[in-house]
C-alpha cells in the first residue's frame, strides 16, 4: 500500500469512543464507536449518507471474533435493525462525502468485503448470503481503490477483520524467513505487526514437557488449535493445517516444543541467528 496521511478526530478526546477518519485526498470518510454509544454515532449526519458498515463482537456460542458486513442507502436506518444481533459490541462505517456512492457501488463493495473477510479468516462472517453487484470497468477500478482506502483505515479504527495473515509474494521478498526446530520438528513462519505467523505444513511436538503443567496457558493454546482443526495430530508429531497467527514469538515457540520456550531463542534466520541476535544488531 502506498504512503498515507490519516487524520482522526477522537470526538470525546477517547480512543475508543466515538470517532472518525480521513485520508487526504480522498473522499471517503469513516466512522467508528462503541455499541454503548449507538445513539452518538447514528445521530452524525455521515450516518444518513449510504455506505458499508462492519459490526464487529465475540460471538457468545463459539468465543470467537465475529463481525458482519453490511451496507445500506442509509446506514442509520439499517443498523437500527441490527440491534437484535447480541454479538456486536462496536460499530465502523465508510461513506463517500461526495455522496457519489450509487446502490450498485455499495452492493459491489459488501461482496468484496465480505469475501476479504472470510479469506483474512481473522473472525467468523456473520453474513449468511453473499453479496456483490456487476459494476462498468471504470466503476469497478473506482470501487478498488475505495476498497484500499477502506483497508488503510479500518486496522486504524482497531477493526482488523479484513488483516491478512499471510502475506503477498511481493511482500515476502521483504520479510525474513524464520524458523523453529526441535526434536528433527521444523515449523517456519516469519514476523508480522502483531506477533509472528506459523506457516501451514509446520510440525510441532506431539507430547507436552512435564514443566508444562506450570505453564497451563501453553496447553490451553494447543488444545485450542487442535479443537479448531489448525493443529492436527499426526504419528509422531502435531501438523499445522493452516497459517496461525501468534501474539508473540515466545507463544508460538511454546506451541512447537510443547511447553514454555523463550522465542527470542528458539526463532532463527537462515543463517542461524536468532531473533535476540537480530534485535540487538
Amino acid at each position: 500500500m502506498p504512503s498515507a496521511t490519516i487524520k482522526i478526530f477522537l470526538a470525546h478526546g477517547d480512543p475508543k469512543r466515538l470517532r472518525t477518519a480521513e485520508l487526504s485526498n480522498w473522499t471517503g470518510k469513516a466512522v467508528a464507536g462503541p455499541r454503548s454509544e449507538f445513539d452518538s454515532v447514528l445521530a452524525r449526519d455521515e450516518s444518513q449518507n449510504s455506505g458499508v458498515y462492519f459490526l464487529t463482537g465475540v460471538d457468545p456460542e463459539t468465543g470467537k471474533s465475529a463481525v458482519y458486513v453490511g451496507e445500506a442507502e442509509s446506514i442509520r436506518d439499517r443498523v437500527k435493525g441490527h440491534l437484535d444481533k447480541d454479538f456486536w459490541n462496536h460499530i465502523a462505517f465508510f461513506i463517500s462525502k461526495d455522496e457519489n456512492l450509487t446502490k450498485a457501488h455499495i452492493r459491489y463493495l459488501e461482496g468484496r468485503l465480505i469475501e476479504q473477510a472470510k479469506q483474512a479468516g481473522r473472525a467468523q462472517v456473520k453474513n449468511s448470503q453473499s453479496s456483490g453487484a456487476r459494476l462498468p470497468e471504470s466503476d469497478r477500478e473506482d470501487m478498488e481503490i475505495f476498497l484500499e482506502k477502506i483497508h488503510q483505515l479500518l486496522p486504524v479504527l482497531g477493526v482488523e477483520v479484513l488483516v491478512p495473515t499471510t502475506i503477498n509474494a511481493a511482500c515476502a521478498t521483504e520479510l525474513e524467513s524464520l524458523s523453529c526446530e526441535i526434536k528433527g520438528l521444523k515449523a517456519t513462519g516469519h514476523l508480522t505487526p502483531n506477533g509472528i505467523v506459523v506457516f501451514a505444513g509446520s510440525q510441532a511436538v506431539l507430547n507436552e514437557r512435564p514443566s508444562s503443567q506450570k505453564y497451563p496457558w501453553a496447553l490451553n493454546m494447543r488444545q485450542k488449535l487442535k479443537d479448531d482443526g489448525a493443529l492436527t495430530v499426526k504419528t509422531d508429531h502435531l501438523l499445522f493445517a493452516q497459517d496461525v497467527e501468534f501474539s508473540s514469538p515466545s507463544a508460538a515457540a511454546a506451541v512447537i516444543h510443547g511447553g514454555h520456550t523463550n522465542g527470542l531463542i528458539a526463532w532463527k534466520n537462515k543463517d542461524g541467528k536468532t531473533l535476540k541476535e537480530l534485535e540487538s544488531v
